[in-house]
């Protein structure tokens, strides 16, 4: 039981180092974030769909009900990266990884309605810290600040996340993690669709490694493993384990283009890095 429960907390966080490459991704992508989204989207499940058919993994749905909470949970989603990538353009890796991970708070606090779990109040003590976190990166109030408003796209694209993952928790169980992740590129990729019409796409050609890379290691690989974690975890426990994501991103941000975290950043990362341990420890029992 201690082994599989290790194993099992290895992989969630190794989910979340390769998902954590979404931010340097992200900003440095020098495409708008609904091309990104787009491109992102088709590359992966061009991907997840090639792995599938290896697999043999059974890719139908099995009733009209679970369509439409795919249909939902593809739509919060798109939502989630589009404005997780515009908080990025906005700020920097940093501040938009952080403040997107207020998502445990708003997941420990809508899972009791989603699930007949009842409200852990160790979850919202634990996300309050990492409101906290988020609260120390925030320059100053000011609607004109390009950071504030970053931090606002990140909050927003972590209630859609929260949303996500609770809508997709009860299909774990049921479906594969790489046909789930399936069916949500294709759901994202119709509903950025109109994007082919009215964006700019001159930039592409150069841009493709970098597409091609957000696809296959930080979505395709990433994503589906974190899908294939809530088999083991709560939506809240491995949302507060993955909170790990920004600091992991920050180092990656720091390593590949030298972008230095301001001293608050290194509190609110200190703060969100301590709820990760805890949760880490307390999830084991």
């Amino acid at each position: 039981m201690e082994n599989s429960h290790v194993k099992n907390l290895s992989l969630l966080l190794l989910s979340t180092i390769f998902i954590s490459t979404s931010g340097v991704l992200g900003k440095y992508i020098d495409l708008s974030p609904e091309v990104i989204i787009l491109c992102r989207a088709i590359f992966a499940g061009l991907f997840i769909y090639i792995f599938c058919r290896i697999k043999k993994i059974n890719l139908k749905i099995a009733t009209k009900k679970d369509r439409h909470s795919f249909a939902i949970s593809g739509f919060f989603m798109a939502t989630h990266w589009v404005t997780y990538f515009y908080a990025l353009k906005l700020s920097n890796v940093a501040i938009g990884m952080l403040s997107m991970f207020t998502f445990p708070v708003i997941t420990a606090l809508l899972e009791p309605f989603f699930s007949k779990e009842k409200l852990n109040l160790a979850h919202v003590f634990l996300a309050f810290l990492v409101l906290i976190g988020v609260y120390m990166l925030v320059p100053e109030f000011s609607t004109e600040n390009d950071q504030l408003k970053g931090i606002l796209f990140g909050i927003f694209s972590a209630l859609c996340y929260s949303l996500r993952n609770l809508t997709l928790k009860k299909h774990v169980k049921d479906y594969n993690g790489s046909m789930l992740m399936l069916h949500q590129m294709i759901i994202v990729s119709v509903l950025l669709f109109p994007v082919l019409f009215f964006s700019d796409f001159s930039n592409l050609e150069s841009q493709l490694p970098l597409l091609l890379l957000v696809a296959l290691l930080t979505t395709a690989i990433g994503h589906t493993m974190l899908v294939n974690s809530l088999q083991h975890f709560s939506v809240s426990t491995a949302s507060i384990i993955s909170s790990v994501q920004p600091i992991f991103g920050i180092i990656i941000a720091y390593i590949f283009v030298n972008e230095i975290p301001s001293f608050n950043t290194y509190i609110g990362g200190s703060l969100i890095l301590l709820t990760v341990v805890i949760e880490s420890i307390r999830s084991r029992k």
